[in-house]
């Protein structure tokens, strides 16, 4: 496949000040690609765009995840500051350790809201202007995907709910020329992981992640693995390569079921016929969302 060149791609990084985004945008820079850098902390994602170089290089925003609008908002500033987007990386993740009977339901929820519903809320904020540069959206997952601790019920299930999610939206924009893909890192050296190692949970839970299957990998080849991996637009990017196995496993026959349960005709009649509630149905609609009167039961 014929590299995905990023000279002068318009790339934006959500989590951006986080330390993967910090050393992708540098990565992403020496490669050519000009830098949308968004994160809670605007100030500090401004004087990160200041040291990568003037604002027709890089230039940072102040950006909630869970706030939909503000999303959209700041991706139309980004398009009409660069010209455009071409590749989205959703990088904003939280994480926390407890297990179902002791975690606080608003725990659970935020982390779900963070990593899951916020890459969706970026992705579709982002996508008219990707869907007309045929670019690429990436969504940070993790092994975590793929191999299920105790104690992170809700970090589980926001990594693999990315890793189904990418799957779904790529066949969706697939007849578009959009790629979707998922990271795949396992442990490697953040303030996440720093928090990790020093929460007792967390610590006993993974040995500080020293040494074993948890040991971390630099982060240098994370972020070298995501960068080639952007290059390939590849669908499913793994760290380190020598885990692409495991994450392999549960999709072994997937990409044969996809070209044969779903051709891009049909991708486009079904998102024809489909609605913006999800339901064409009211009734469908309402019941969804917990709205519908009592349904009636028995004969």
């Amino acid at each position: 496949m014929k590299k995905y060149d990023l000279r002068g791609r318009v790339v934006v990084i959500t989590g951006a000040g986080g330390g993967l985004g910090t050393l992708l945008a540098s990565a992403l820079k020496t490669r050519g690609a000009r830098l949308a850098l968004l994160d809670l902390d605007e100030a500090a994602v401004q004087a990160q765009a200041r040291h990568l170089g003037d604002e027709s290089v890089a230039r940072g925003w102040g950006a909630n995840v869970r706030d939909y609008p503000q999303l959209e908002e700041t991706m139309q500033a980004v398009a009409a500051h660069f010209g455009g987007i071409d590749v989205v990386i959703a990088g904003a993740g939280i994480q926390a350790f407890g297990p179902l009977e002791r975690l606080a339901p608003g725990a659970f929820e935020r982390i779900i809201d963070v990593n899951l519903n916020g890459t969706w809320r970026t992705f579709k904020a982002a996508l008219p202007f990707v869907k007309a540069r045929r670019g690429y959206l990436l969504a940070v997952s993790s092994m975590a995907a793929f191999v299920h601790s105790p104690l992170q019920a809700a970090y589980n299930a926001s990594k693999a709910g990315l890793w189904a999610m990418c799957d779904s939206i790529r066949l969706e924009l697939r007849p578009d020329g959009v790629g979707v893909g998922s990271l795949h890192p396992t442990f490697f050296a953040t303030r996440m992981m720093e928090d990790t190692v020093g929460d007792p949970a967390g610590n006993a839970l993974w040995g500080g992640n020293r040494k074993g299957l948890w040991k971390m990998v630099p982060i240098e080849t994370v972020v070298l693995e995501t960068v080639e991996g952007i290059e390939r637009r590849a669908d499913t990017i793994v760290v380190p390569r020598n885990l692409t196995l495991v994450a392999r496993a549960p999709g072994f026959l997937r990409p044969v079921a996809e070209r044969l349960g779903f051709t891009d005709a049909g991708i486009r009649r079904a998102i024809g016929l489909s609605s913006p509630s999800g339901w064409q149905d009211p009734q469908a609609a309402a019941r969804s969302t917990g709205q519908a009167g009592p349904v009636a039961t028995g004969d």
